[in-house]
């Protein structure tokens, strides 16, 4: 196969072995992640596992990979430049975390709920699709 189909190829399986995990796990509930915030009340711990299975398999994953010169399926690794905090970063952190606490989805879990589409699930979906047309609106520091 040639190496752009490839890449789409494990884009789509990492994508799946994502949402699986999500499924697997109760994150598309947003109970859970709404409980898991309630420290004061019934607290949920489940996604602090979730979480610390995530890092320590990050941790794991990036230390394998990083020992290789350059992707499988790319010339170079593309890793992020910018070290610097701006107003839309934290502005954009604020918002997703407040909708995130709100609704009890973030996008993953969003978009691996769609098979069981809710009212509360669509109203968070569309905030999420506005809130992109109003980032591009605002003019990014180069």
């Amino acid at each position: 196969m040639k190496t752009e189909t490839m890449r789409s190829v494990m884009g789509y399986v990492a994508g799946l072995l994502f949402g699986l995990g999500l499924g697997i796990s109760g994150m598309t509930d947003p109970a859970r992640v709404l409980g898991f915030l309630d420290l004061l009340g019934a607290w949920d711990p489940t996604l602090l596992f979730v979480l610390g299975g995530a890092v320590v398999t990050n941790f794991i994953g990036y230390r394998l990979v990083f020992r290789r010169p350059n992707p499988i399926y790319a010339e170079a690794f593309q890793l992020p430049t910018r070290q610097d905090l701006d107003a839309r970063l934290i502005g954009g952190a604020a918002l997703f975390g407040i909708g995130w606490g709100l609704s009890g989805y973030c996008p993953g879990p969003a978009f691996a709920s769609l098979g069981g589409l809710t009212a509360p699930l669509l109203a968070m979906l569309m905030a999420m699709i506005a809130g992109w047309f109003v980032a591009r609106a605002i003019p990014a520091r180069d």
